[in-house]
């Protein structure tokens, strides 16, 4: 708490006062703010792809930790994973907070799929087989400080998301 009071150049009854749930809210309160971004990153990604799909999609999502841990290395890390990692076994109300951020992440992309023709049936699983997916290449790229475990989940996915479109009911 005292780096986030020296960070933000406040006093530290400013810190309690926006805080008095202390550390645990401010975290909570840092990863409901990561899902939301997440989420909201799903639309614009998919907006950029030319000819969408959903291994598209996932081949995007994974190219900006691509692009990330290339450009500024692999020091960065998804805030939920590191979250849920340190503080599940101890408190409920962030491994509640990390899980509602999670859903709020994979729904957009569900809802994606299904924009890109994967019957709803399947949309909401492989929206979490692609966030499970990308987690877990984020955390192998950072150990082995490279991206090609993000290369090896998008090529492994691509023909299974794109095989999950039903032709008749595309509509992206």
């Amino acid at each position: 708490m005292r780096d986030v009071v020296a960070h933000a150049e406040a006093p530290r009854g400013s810190l309690q006062h926006y805080f008095p749930g202390g550390k645990d809210q401010l975290i909570a309160e840092a990863v409901t703010w990561a899902g939301d971004y997440a989420a909201r990153r799903v639309a614009r990604v998919a907006a950029k792809i030319e000819n969408p799909t959903p291994g598209k999609l996932f081949e995007a999502m994974a190219a900006q930790w691509r692009d990330e841990f290339t450009r500024d290395g692999f020091d960065g890390g998804c805030p939920l994973v590191a979250t849920v990692a340190d503080t599940a076994a101890t408190s409920d109300s962030l491994r509640e907070a990390v899980g509602k951020a999670f859903d709020g992440w994979q729904r957009p992309v569900a809802a994606t799929l299904e924009q890109l023709g994967v019957p709803p049936v399947r949309s909401a699983s492989l929206a979490v087989l692609m966030l499970s997916a990308l987690e877990g290449a984020i955390v192998l790229a950072r150990a082995h400080q490279d991206v090609a475990p993000l290369d090896t989940v998008v090529a492994e996915l691509r023909p299974l998301l794109d095989g999950a479109v039903d032709k008749r009911r595309r509509r992206g």
